[in-house]
């Protein structure tokens, strides 16, 4: 991709249409006044319609009209800097608006749905949906590959004061809140029962994203359910209660135990797959 056809891709999200993109970066590379015809034979606007894409840019203070001799009309550039950041003053004046008159049009809660999401790029956006959003506390189970594109987020959210624990799979490459590195079971056997690498991402309680990795692949499921949210977050607190008490008495005498204990022999004797995760857990380490 071009830089050019970058940047305005990048206008397209904040809001403008394709038309006035190509118009306004345009007249940025320019450097001088263009009249509508030369904007439409360098920008591929039609000519039919360039004058209204440049009225709108002009009202919308993006662009200023020059009006020379004779009536003719030049168009030049609002200085890019000045774009931005009159950009960013209206979408966080939106913001703060709909902070609060959003919530006020929420129907009450019904059934919670849970959301299906399919492949690498979705399940890993949803988790930096429920990342970014987090303002109390945050609970991550993680493999070392979709750290790396979570972790920029996860130590913002840390900065702004947000209580981060992470049960992380192997060593991580940065510190960030309580991280905890999955050492028991080793990790290799997680992944071997499990099928998949598991990543499960909640948010001060409220909403949790589950996903798997395997071959490439990716599977995900996001809700607000209550129950799946409370079951996720018991979920990587026991694990990290299990790497703490497996550093405090030893990796070995645990082992010993896990292996020896009557009634965690009886569970470990079930079928299913449950049963093969209690296995794994005793497996030593190598």
């Amino acid at each position: 991709m071009t830089p050019m056809r970058d940047v305005v891709e990048q206008l397209q999200r904040l809001g403008m249409s394709g038309y006035e993109a190509k118009a306004y970066v345009t007249l940025v590379v320019a450097g001088q006044p263009l009249n509508g015809y030369e904007v439409a034979k360098r920008s591929g606007v039609p000519r039919s319609t360039v004058y209204e894409t440049l009225g709108k840019l002009v009202s919308k203070g993006a662009a200023y009209e020059l009006r020379g001799p004779e009536e003719a009309v030049g168009y030049l550039p609002l200085p890019p800097r000045s774009l931005l950041e009159r950009m960013r003053r209206e979408f966080d004046d939106s913001i703060e608006s709909l902070q609060s008159s959003l919530p006020t049009i929420v129907a009450p809660p019904g059934a919670h749905i849970i959301h299906n999401l399919k492949g690498t790029e979705a399940v890993l956006a949803r988790a930096e949906d429920v990342v970014a959003a987090a303002r109390t506390d945050l609970f991550l189970s993680i493999w070392p590959e979709e750290m790396k594109q979570l972790s920029p987020l996860v130590g913002r959210a840390a900065e702004r004061g947000v209580e981060v624990s992470v049960v992380h799979f192997g060593p991580a490459e940065t510190q960030v809140g309580y991280l905890y590195e999955h050492r028991f079971p080793v990790p290799d056997s997680v992944a071997d029962n499990l099928g998949c690498g598991l990543l499960v991402v909640v948010g001060d309680g409220r909403e949790v994203l589950i996903g798997g990795f395997v071959n490439g692949s990716a599977w995900g499921v996001y809700t607000e359910d209550p129950a799946v949210v409370l079951m996720a977050v018991e979920y990587i607190k026991h694990d990290i209660a299990l790497q703490i008490i497996a550093d405090r008495i030893g990796h070995g005498t645990l082992t010993d135990f896990w292996s020896s204990d009557p009634e965690l022999m009886r569970l470990r004797a079930a079928h299913g797959h449950p049963a093969a995760l209690l296995r794994a857990v005793g497996m030593p380490d190598h």
